[in-house]
């Protein structure tokens, strides 16, 4: 960050609610298979409603309202027992009605905030302003010459999430998105896929001298839709305005789209203001009350969050905070260790011991694997059960580690079973101090100058033998083992 100058930065995030219906109608929000109803046949999944035709009236989904209070309550939000629908007019192509029906002045939540880690050592707490729920739009497709609109979107329903400008780095905010990410997909009302739009981020950005009170003009970069893109945006952004201030020049209020090919912000267009929306309440929508009998309902049901879940991963299985924090941020990946660890207790093993391990092939080599291929842990072929079977085997020293890895990769492709990949291709260790004593003195034989070197007192060249008896065994060898007994036979 420059030194004579700080940024502010507020992240609106709109959210794509996992209801079965739209958020005024009865056409389906998602397919049946889960996937996005922009996928389906162009313009298969309307009605009137959503596609705006004179005279046809909302209905409220009740799930809808569900789930946005599920929101305001695990982001310790204020919940409005009366909230309001109202129009937000502009003429866009996939917006057939001429308005989008969103919330203003009385949106269901209200002033919560966020704890985020922003490093192993530092929590910042990030205000909240609002949650507010409405429809998503239709798409526009554009071809040389002329575009065409698909309706099958209109109507999705979404949440916005809007912080407080609480945020000063490009850092802070990707942790605070991962962390709002990790919430609504552990609530269960968004899916988070952030490819297909899911859980999408607009980044509003100003500069000011470093200390000063005012802030400065603010730029929006819309509909960013990958954690490390958001940050990236966000810090050119804020080296634009800079270079911009200190060159005599002004930063206009614009919106602008982030480029990540080239790595730049453009600009789309000059920055609405809510009165230029027009906002009146909806005279087709009655007020949405609230009862405080439901509201604790939801409360009670809230599933655990992943502050929560962090804290007894560390507590119970003794997994390091790090790895914790990668875990709870995925849904998928926590419940992958999970029910690992269950495997491994239910073949005896403490839940401490085999929460360490488990959650060290999961961060490291599970992912690395997930990302190679761009699949997540459930879309592979390997279960909890192998990798307990790994964790069991390496821990008992009958593969080593370079084994394990492995195996992982081969039960991840096909599925078969730890066991008979092991066997299949001679993973098995060595142990058998009978059967490596010959290796050994075969590799001290060859090596006077090492040995006299290690005699002498040069340590590290433990490795270097170790490693010589490793290839003459095909890699086979225990090296623990193989460790010992060099130290024992050059002693």
């Amino acid at each position: 960050m420059h030194p004579e100058f700080e940024a502010v930065i507020g992240l609106e995030v709109h959210a794509q609610l996992s209801t079965q219906s739209k958020i005024f109608c009865g056409c389906r929000a998602r397919l049946a298979d889960g996937t996005s109803v922009a996928d389906a046949a162009v313009n298969s999944n309307t009605c009137p409603v959503c596609a705006g035709h004179p005279g046809a009236l909302p209905v409220l989904n009740r799930r809808v309202v569900e789930y946005a209070l599920r929101a305001g309550l695990a982001t310790n939000c204020r919940i409005r027992t009366t909230n309001v629908f109202a129009r937000k007019n502009y003429f866009y192509p996939d917006l057939p009605k001429g308005y989008q029906l969103s919330q203003y002045e009385e949106p269901i939540c209200e002033g919560g905030y966020l704890d985020v880690a922003v490093s192993e050592t530092e929590t910042k707490r990030v205000r909240l302003q609002r949650i507010h729920m409405e429809e998503d739009a239709g798409k526009s497709v554009h071809f040389p010459g002329y575009s065409l609109v698909n309706l099958n979107r209109a109507g999705v329903p979404l949440i916005e999430i809007v912080s407080a400008p609480d945020l000063s780095t490009p850092a802070e905010a990707g942790a605070y998105l991962r962390s709002l990410h990790a919430i609504v997909t552990a609530l269960g009302i968004c899916d988070g896929n952030m490819q297909e739009g899911n859980f999408r981020c607009d980044a509003n950005v100003s500069v000011r001298p470093r200390g000063a009170r005012e802030l400065g003009t603010r730029t929006e970069i819309k509909n960013v839709n990958s954690f490390r893109f958001v940050e990236k945006a966000i810090e050119y952004e804020i080296a634009r305005q800079i270079q911009l201030v200190k060159g005599g020049g002004k930063v206009v209020q614009e919106t602008r789209t982030y480029d990540s090919d080239r790595n730049l912000t453009l600009s789309m267009r000059s920055k609405e203001e809510a009165e230029d929306y027009r906002y009146f309440p909806d005279p087709d929508l009655l007020p949405v009350l609230l009862e405080e009998a439901w509201i604790e309902e939801i409360r009670r049901g809230l599933p655990e969050l992943p502050e929560q879940k962090k804290a007894r991963f560390i507590r119970d299985f003794g997994i390091a905070p790090a790895d914790a924090a990668i875990l709870v941020g995925s849904r998928e990946l926590a419940d992958f260790c999970e029910a690992t660890i269950a495997e491994l207790s239910r073949s005896g093993m403490e839940p401490r011991a085999a929460g360490k391990p488990a959650a060290n092939w999961l961060v490291g080599e599970l992912r690395r694997l997930a990302n190679e291929q761009g699949l997540e842990v459930s879309q592979s072929c390997l279960t909890p059960g192998h990798l307990a079977d790994v964790v069991r085997l390496t821990q008992e020293q009958v593969i080593s580690g370079q084994g394990a890895k492995t195996v992982i990769a081969e039960a991840w492709r096909t599925g078969e079973t730890i066991a008979s990949i092991v066997d299949a291709q001679g993973l098995r260790q060595v142990s058998d101090t009978g059967a490596l004593v010959p290796a050994i003195d075969k590799v001290i034989a060859a090596n006077p100058k090492q040995v006299a070197e290690f005699k002498a007192g040069k340590e590290k060249l433990l490795g270097f033998f170790v490693g010589q008896v490793m290839k003459e065994t095909g890699g086979k060898a225990n090296p623990a083992l193989v460790g010992d007994l060099v130290r024992k036979r050059l002693k």
